[in-house]
């Protein structure tokens, strides 16, 4: 309880759905009635203009929302107040507030996690807001979503469309205007260049090792080294394949 007199501890909420918005301010008040919530903001442009006018000791910051991210909002924020993230992520990708000591929500926003969070920052209005900005570089970095690589190839055959796993695939290599696309049991052509195909794969599983070829790495059976360079032998294959000398620093290590 506050003493009368004492001044009361102020908040602003920021989340660009307002019944969620509406929902926390409710939770908020059930769990802190001495939180006085003195603004809602459904974008970050307009939070900033109210934590400056306001200036609140506490924002709760959705992290997605449309144009600038909750994170990038923080940044701005800088040591202005308190700041804890309300997220929808997921409990692998929250690891990383946890691992980062960071206030933070996880919606659907439950009644005990929420008495956890206000009694953190009870215990630390008295204290001068930390500088969020190293650790929101890395939290940026690690809640960021993993890219999706390429899983399907499209080979158009007469009419039909094929469609190809890349796992079947041991390697592509340029030719004239085309890409062939190579396993052990046939070649296929596709007007995708080598540029644009390196770009969607999964550059663990498959090596640009020429200007002209790309290959799967489990598809290696043997690198030799003479003379001319390195040259690859495949799997189920008799053909050989050339690394190129900007590519040999991939097989350093084999």
């Amino acid at each position: 309880m506050i003493n009368r007199g004492e001044k009361r501890p102020t908040a602003i909420l920021v989340d660009d759905e307002p019944n969620l918005c509406a929902l926390l301010k409710r939770q908020l008040t059930a769990s802190w009635p001495e939180l006085i919530i003195a603004a809602e903001a459904h974008n970050a442009a307009d939070a900033l203009s109210m934590i400056d006018a306001l200036q609140p000791e506490i924002a709760f910051l959705d992290i997605r929302m449309p144009g600038m991210s909750g994170l990038e909002l923080a940044t701005r924020v800088g040591t202005a107040c308190h700041v804890v993230f309300v997220t929808a992520y997921d409990q692998y990708a929250v690891q990383a507030f946890e691992n980062a000591a960071v206030d933070y929500l996880l919606k659907p926003v439950s009644e005990e996690r929420l008495r956890t969070t206000v009694a953190r920052l009870q215990g630390r209005l008295c204290q001068s807001p930390p500088d969020l900005s190293p650790l929101i570089a890395q939290l940026t970095e690690q809640i960021r979503p993993k890219k999706q690589y390429l899983q399907w190839l499209q080979v158009s055959q007469h009419n039909d469309i094929e469609l190809v796993p890349v796992d079947e695939v041991d390697y592509f290599q340029a030719s004239d205007k085309y890409t062939l696309v190579v396993n052990r049991k046939s070649e296929r052509v596709i007007r995708t260049s080598l540029k644009e195909l390196e770009d969607e794969l999964d550059p663990e599983r498959f090596w640009r090792i020429h200007r002209n070829a790309i290959v799967r790495v489990a598809a290696i059976a043997r690198v030799t080294r003479d003379f001319g360079g390195l040259t690859l032998q495949l799997h189920n294959h008799e053909k050989t394949l050339s690394v190129g000398r900007s590519y040999t620093h991939l097989f350093r290590q084999m």
